[in-house]
Formats: C-alpha cells, structure tokens, sequence
C-alpha cells in the first residue's frame, strides 16, 4: 500500500484541511493551531509550484541552487535539492525579476498583506518548535491575515496562470477549497468582531 502525492496534490491537500478546520474553529479556537500549518504549507505550495518553471532550480536555496548547477555543469549526478525558505520564496515571488520568470505575474502586496503573509511564517514557527511555556495568541487578527494568506495563495495558483497545473483535479480541488476557506473565515471574522 502506498500513498502517493506531488507538489500539487499537497497544495490541494493542505487547503482542504485550512478549510476544514477553519469549518470548526468556532466551536474550537485551539483548531488555529492547524488552520496556521495548514495555510502556511498552502503557501508554500503555491509559492513554490509559481516559480517552478519546469525544472524547479527557482524554488532552492541559493546554496542547493549553486550546488545543483555545478554538477550539472560538470556532469555529475544531482545533489539532492533544498527548498529556499517560506520567506525567501515569498521574496522572490514578489521580485521585480524572479517574479515575472516565465511570464508569471508577480504578487504585489496591499495594505496589510505583506505583513500578514510574514506574520503566518512566524504563527507557524511557534507551533512547529514549540517550547516549553504557556502562550496566548489574540484571536482577533487571525482572519485577516488568513485572508491575506488566501489572496497570495488565490492570486499564485488560482487567478494567474503562473502554474502551469499537470492536474486539473487538483487545480479544482485548491479553487474550491480556497472558496470555502474564505467563506468560512470571513464568518469566524464576523463572530469575532459581534463578541468585541
């Protein structure tokens, strides 16, 4: 038995799961805890499938770029590939250069945005490495900058045509996902600002 997955499945995937539990936060606020790892990794999907471009060298570190293009140059076989970080992904989807590679459209933050997309990154690092301590997270700024999230991720893989998607399904999947992440965020928003 084997489960199988690529680059755009996960994307899809982990949309769904946004979905899902953003479906539930309500009635379960320790649900962000998954709605952030989920969304980050959507991110991150999104980010790293725009600036693939067939052979994916876009999406490395500099430093397993440099590497990749050595042996390559000297006919050896590839080292193995590290991604670039959320960040630096988010930086060059944002790059007046790296961003338009291949005709892709690049993402212009508005307002808050770029903020929020940075502020995710960190959300997400709290729960990945957490730490030994007790830890209370505001609940208010959480839809809006889930929805700033959605508009990199919308914006990337949905509303452009910066990936070229190899799965149609899978392209549906995230559309539909996304659509239902944002309805139902846009309620949590609403609840949350009725309780204030």
């Amino acid at each position: 038995m084997y489960l199988r997955t690529d680059e755009e499945l996960e994307l899809a995937n982990a949309m769904k799961m946004a979905a899902e539990f953003a479906g539930n936060v309500l009635r379960e606020p320790h649900l962000w805890r998954w709605i952030i790892i989920a969304l980050h990794n959507a991110a991150q999907g999104a980010m790293v499938l725009s600036l693939r471009h067939g052979n994916g060298l876009l999406a490395l570190s500099d430093e397993s770029y440099a590497e990749w293009m050595s042996a390559y140059e000297k006919n050896e076989a590839p080292p193995p590939e590290r991604l670039d970080s959320y960040l630096n992904l988010y930086k060059k989807v944002k790059h007046s250069q790296w961003g338009r590679v291949g005709g892709n459209k690049r993402f212009v933050p508005v307002g808050q945005e770029g903020s929020d997309i940075k502020r995710l990154n960190a959300l997400r690092n709290e729960f990945i490495h957490f730490t030994p301590k007790s830890w209370s997270l505001e609940l208010d700024g959480l839809p809006r900058i889930a929805a700033s999230v959605t508009r990199l991720i919308s914006f990337l893989a949905v509303e452009t045509q910066n990936v070229f998607w190899h799965s149609v399904e899978a392209r549906d999947a995230l559309a539909q996902s996304t659509v239902a992440f944002q309805e139902a965020i846009e309620r949590v928003g609403t609840a949350y600002k009725s309780a204030a």
